[in-house]
């Protein structure tokens, strides 16, 4: 008689743990409280009749019998994973998931899905909006776009495009507010999503560029770059924000950028996938189609001139 195993959550919730080395981020990988994910764990420990991890005061670490369990405990999620996309993708209607951050998919992505609708009835296109790097496998993820400074070498990737950040307005503010001088005297409004690099593009780099000494500068911040574009766009103040993800606004009139001078940065959009996957049918049509959508888009917008912000250090 086979024996029996302990619940499949239980098992998830040890897996998540022991590949993080962590309660906590097992839990949000989860979308469950820690305590919830500290009962799993203590309901596997007593199936198995000994602890599989040693809680330290700001850590945990694996017993021996962890170690025992873990490399074929994530194994068999991967297989899992993978039987399981195998499985939908005989569907009828084939899949296609993509996951970008917030705001690119809010603001870039999701207007153009009835474009990509038009042009491959045949696909369905699923969302997924976060920041953190998928694992293709256990996610179910096929698609990243990501915004980086570097490529994954562990993963097919492609560039995209590059980005600057102006200032962007409603028209009725651009009349009040006509040189970047006058920007000092403006509700300044930022936002979050290029915080990861050094030296950041920002108000005051801006305000440099153009040849203005205002190193301390007063801005409305915003932790999600869309979130800044609709106070922007609701006329609340000046955004200082990236070209791709105000596409959109900017080629509808609803947003201006009229100032010469943009930032750029050494971080660019890149296309990524799991390695062998690049050329399966869906994923080669959805880049095929957003390449030339961002060919389109980049067409579309305003000439600047663009500064390094690493050249000013």
């Amino acid at each position: 008689m086979p024996e029996r195993l302990p619940p499949l959550t239980a098992l998830r919730a040890f897996e998540a743990a022991a590949r993080h080395m962590s309660f906590a981020a097992a839990a949000q990988e989860l979308n469950v409280t820690p305590a919830a994910l500290s009962f799993q764990i203590r309901n596997l420990e007593e199936h198995l009749g000994q602890p599989l991890f040693r809680r330290l005061n700001r850590a945990v670490e694996l017993t021996p019998a962890g170690h025992a369990l873990a490399p074929g405990c994530s194994e068999g999620f991967a297989r899992l994973a993978s039987a399981w996309r195998a499985a939908r993708q005989r569907q009828e209607t084939p899949v296609l998931t993509v996951t970008a951050g917030p705001a690119f998919t809010a603001k870039w992505l999701s207007p153009r899905l009835f474009e990509f609708a038009q042009c491959h009835p045949e696909i369905e296109l699923r969302f997924t909006a976060n920041f953190r790097m998928m694992d293709f496998e256990r996610d179910e993820v096929d698609v990243a776009i990501r915004y980086r400074l570097a490529a994954e070498p562990s993963l097919w990737s492609m560039d995209l495009m590059d980005e600057w950040l102006s200032p962007m307005m409603v028209p009725a503010l651009a009349a009040r507010f006509p040189t970047p001088e006058s920007l000092l005297d403006a509700p300044l409004l930022s936002e979050d999503s290029t915080n990861f690099l050094s030296p950041r593009p920002d108000w005051a780099a801006w305000f440099r560029a153009s040849g203005i000494a205002q190193d301390t500068v007063v801005a409305t911040r915003f932790n999600q770059a869309d979130h800044a574009i609709d106070a922007a766009l609701a006329g609340a103040g000046v955004v200082l924000t990236r070209s791709s993800i105000a596409a959109h606004a900017l080629a509808a009139g609803r947003l201006v950028a009229p100032f010469p001078i943009a930032l750029g940065t050494p971080a660019r959009y890149r296309f990524v996938c799991a390695k062998g996957t690049e050329d399966d049918p869906r994923i080669a049509a959805y880049r095929s189609w957003l390449v030339g959508e961002i060919r389109t888009q980049t067409s579309a917008l305003p000439d600047k001139q663009v500064i390094q912000v690493s050249d000013m250090v």
